[in-house]
């Protein structure tokens, strides 16, 4: 109850920096990503970079994840970005709805059952949240850069149940968003007491 009523409390100065940190550290993971051959095309890669943000929000309270998530990417949007914007919205929202929903089931239910419930819901959510923004922002966006029959394409040589725009989302889209759920959920479950414990002192 203590650690829950800490965590919704205002953000004070140690707090703020606790988020700079935490968003600093985020922004430089973006950078480590990796394709998973085979499976998915290349250009959806998967990363870690909402990991701080979930142990941020965790001892700090969802909204403390969320702005980590924001403050990642516009780092990301002044150095490094390739898509003017409209990626590091998309991750804004695709990840930030994942980072919220797990720290906020963690703020309600301090404990592995809290850090599993979230996991899942936001798992689902994410999921949801970026087929839609894939399907009409980002997939369109790039095929307007490359092509929107080679990013099909690229979806078909790798399951041929792929042919146009909408099955590439369910087909690629949606699957891309489990692992990485999954994988951000796996990752923070054995590390999640001890990294908010750090947090909070």
């Amino acid at each position: 109850m203590q650690e829950a009523v800490k965590r919704n409390k205002g953000m004070s100065t140690k707090n703020l920096v606790k988020v700079a940190i935490l968003s600093a550290i985020a922004y430089m993971l973006m950078f480590i990503s990796m394709p998973i051959p085979g499976i998915f095309p290349d250009f959806l890669k998967i990363d870690i970079s909402d990991i701080p943000a979930i142990f941020g929000g965790m001892a700090m309270g969802p909204i403390a994840g969320f702005v980590i998530v924001i403050v990642k990417n516009l780092l990301q949007l002044i150095t490094a970005t390739t898509t003017g914007g409209i990626g590091e919205f998309a991750n804004i929202l695709i990840g930030g709805t994942y980072v919220y929903i797990i720290c906020f089931a963690y703020n309600k239910r301090s404990d592995i059952k809290g850090v599993i419930i979230g996991g899942i819901i936001g798992t689902v959510v994410m999921t949801i949240v970026g087929c839609l923004m894939n399907y009409y922002i980002m997939l369109p966006f790039y095929g307007n850069l490359m092509g929107l029959d080679a990013i099909i394409n690229m979806g078909t040589a790798l399951n041929p149940k792929v042919n146009d725009l909408f099955t590439f989302v369910i087909w690629m889209i949606a699957p891309f968003n489990i692992v990485k759920a999954m994988l951000m959920t796996f990752v923070t479950l054995p590390l999640y007491k001890k990294m908010s414990k750090i947090l909070m002192k």
